[in-house]
């Protein structure tokens, strides 16, 4: 497998997903459609910048893969391998701060590591929360409102994304509506 040094190249960082998420099937097919939502609203971006945000889309789970495992954090797992991949900043600062993971990190303590990678606050990062948050656990297209309940439910009511839960909802949910309303500037033009 070939690693990425320079750029964002769409199938190295999905062939670099695929094996790294093997094991893990469900989070494979989550993936999977993370990507293909990304592809969806790719028009949302610059053009520059669409290869980026598909190629951030199929890595933005590898935190959770054994070989990234380290803090059990996986958004900065997953940064962490791939800055030990030599992906760009740009990218692994995406993967790193995916879905609102600052809220998270703080609440879980991780807040000084993840601010390692700067977060851009941009159309890509909307656009790839979108993706994310318009995916459900085993690869199902869902309103981010559904899936924002189910990741509740599922990290438990003791966990740091039920800590965050206030104001990374609302951040989810804000970024989502902007997402769409680019989504139907784009249907219009």
């Amino acid at each position: 497998m070939r690693y990425l040094v320079s750029g964002t190249d769409i199938e190295d960082a999905r062939a670099l997903a695929a094996g790294l998420l093997a094991d893990l099937p469900d989070r494979w097919a989550h993936t999977v459609t993370v990507a293909a939502q990304a592809r969806a609203v790719r028009g949302t971006v610059e053009p520059a910048d669409r290869e980026l945000l598909v190629a951030a889309a199929w890595l933005h789970d590898v935190g959770y893969s054994g070989a990234a495992r380290d803090s059990g954090f996986h958004q900065l797992d997953g940064a962490r391998l791939l800055d030990r991949c030599g992906y760009p900043l740009r990218l692994t600062a995406l993967v790193a701060h995916h879905s609102g993971a600052s809220f998270v990190a703080r609440a879980a303590q991780f807040g000084p590591e993840l601010s390692r990678y700067p977060d851009e606050a941009s159309v890509v990062t909307d656009a790839l929360l979108y993706a994310d948050q318009t995916t459900g656990p085993h690869g199902e297209v869902w309103p981010a409102s559904v899936r924002i309940e189910e990741s509740l439910r599922r990290h438990g009511p003791e966990s740091a994304n039920v800590k965050a839960a206030a104001e990374r909802s609302a951040y989810l949910a804000e970024a989502v509506a902007r997402v769409q309303a680019r989504l139907v500037g784009l249907a219009y033009v």
